[in-house]
C-alpha cells in the first residue's frame, strides 16, 4: 500500500499555488490550476487531482503551459464568449468570465463560452458543476492531443474527448456526469504503466492495431472508444464542439501535453442555460425525479457521491500519496 500524507484542503490549495508560482505561474493562474486539482482530489478523482497537478508543474517548467499568459476574451454576440487562452491555463479566462457568463445565461436563457489555445482542462466536470451550483444547466466538451482511435481506425485521431453535463437539484448536490469518449482515461493507462500492471482487454490497441493488455504498448498505440462506433461518434461530436467551434487545434494537430515545449492548443466548449426560464420549478422537479430513481429503482445518480466525498475531505482532509505530495512540496521549495 502506498505511503500516504494527510493534508487539509486549505493547506493543499496553498501548497499547490506556491508550487505553481515557483514553476512560473502567475498568482491568478496558480489559483485556478490548484483549485481544479484540489477539487478533483477532494471528490475522490485522484487521477485528475494532485497527481495530475504534477503534470501542470512539468508543463509550466517546460513551456507547454505559459503561466504568465494573458487570455483574450471577446463577445461576438451578447450571449457568446470567445476566449483565446494564449497558450496558458484552461481556467483563467473561464474564471474571469464566470460571473458575466452566468449573468448572460440568466438574461438570455442560454450562453456559450468557447476557448482555443489552452493547456488541457483536467477534470471537465469542474466547469459544468460550477455552473450547476449557480443554478444553471450546463454541457461542456474538450479535446486534446490524439490518443483515441476513430470509428474503423486503429490509429489515434481524437483525444479522450470527454463530455460533461450538470444540473442543479433542490435541497441537494447537483447532478454531475463527466465521462470520456474512451473506454478509460489516458491517466489510467499511464498509471498502470508506471505501476507495472496490465490493463483490461478492450481499453487499447498497440502500434500495429492489435488489442493489448500491456499499458506501455497501449501508450504507443491508441485508446479505444467505449461502445465501439457509438463512442467514437461521440468523440467526433466533442471534437467539433471543442475544436471546431472555437478554432482550436484538432486533436490530430495538437502537440503532446506530456513532452516538448509546445502548448497543445486545446479547445473548450461550455454551454449554460437557465432552466428556471423554462420551468420555474425545475430544481424541485429534478429533486423529485432523483429521489424516485434512487428510492424506487435503485439508480446511481452521479454527483451525490462526489458531494459526500467533498464533505468528508472538508472535515478530515485529503489522503495523498507521499511521492505526489513530496514532488509538489519540492516544487514549492518546502523541502
Amino acid at each position: 500500500m502506498a505511503d500516504m500524507v494527510h493534508i487539509g484542503i486549505d493547506e493543499a490549495q496553498a501548497l499547490c499555488e506556491e508550487a505553481a508560482m515557483a514553476s512560473g505561474a502567475s498568482e491568478e493562474a496558480a489559483r485556478g490550476l490548484a483549485s481544479a486539482a484540489v477539487a478533483a482530489e477532494a471528490e475522490g478523482h485522484s487521477l485528475m487531482g494532485l497527481s495530475h497537478f504534477v503534470s501542470y508543474l512539468d508543463a509550466l517548467r517546460s513551456g507547454r503551459l505559459d503561466g504568465a499568459a494573458e487570455p483574450v476574451v471577446t463577445r461576438p454576440a451578447l450571449a457568446l464568449y470567445l476566449a483565446d487562452a494564449m497558450a496558458g491555463s484552461a481556467y483563467t479566462a473561464f474564471d474571469r468570465s464566470f460571473d458575466d457568463f452566468a449573468k448572460a445565461a440568466r438574461l438570455f436563457g442560454v450562453a456559450v463560452f468557447a476557448q482555443k489555445n489552452a493547456y488541457t482542462s483536467g477534470a471537465l466536470g469542474y466547469f459544468a458543476a460550477r455552473l450547476a451550483e449557480a443554478g444553471l444547466v450546463s454541457i461542456a466538451a474538450t479535446n486534446g492531443p490524439a490518443l483515441l482511435a476513430g470509428s474503423g481506425s486503429t490509429k489515434p485521431v481524437y483525444c479522450t474527448n470527454p463530455l460533461a453535463f450538470a444540473a442543479p437539484v433542490a435541497d441537494g448536490p447537483p447532478l454531475v456526469i463527466d465521462q470520456s469518449s474512451s473506454a478509460t482515461a489516458f491517466a489510467s493507462i499511464r498509471k498502470a504503466a508506471r505501476e507495472g500492471h496490465e490493463i483490461p482487454e478492450g481499453w487499447a490497441v498497440d502500434a500495429e492495431g492489435y488489442v493489448t493488455t500491456d499499458p506501455a504498448e497501449a501508450m504507443n498505440g491508441a485508446l479505444l472508444a467505449f461502445g465501439g462506433e457509438r463512442g467514437a461518434n461521440i468523440a467526433l461530436m466533442v471534437e467539433v464542439l471543442a475544436a471546431g467551434i472555437s478554432g482550436a487545434n484538432w486533436s490530430l494537430d495538437a502537440p503532446s501535453f506530456a513532452s516538448g515545449s509546445q502548448n497543445p492548443g486545446t479547445g473548450l466548449f461550455v454551454l449554460a442555460l437557465d432552466p428556471k426560464l423554462f420551468d420555474p420549478g425545475f430544481e424541485s422537479h429534478m429533486r423529485d425525479q432523483v429521489e424516485r430513481l434512487q428510492t424506487d429503482y435503485g439508480v446511481y445518480v452521479p454527483g451525490q457521491g462526489k458531494a459526500s466525498m467533498r464533505e468528508r475531505a472538508a472535515a478530515s482532509g485529503l489522503a495523498v500519496e507521499r511521492a505526489v505530495h513530496d514532488r509538489i512540496a519540492e516544487a514549492a521549495g518546502r523541502t
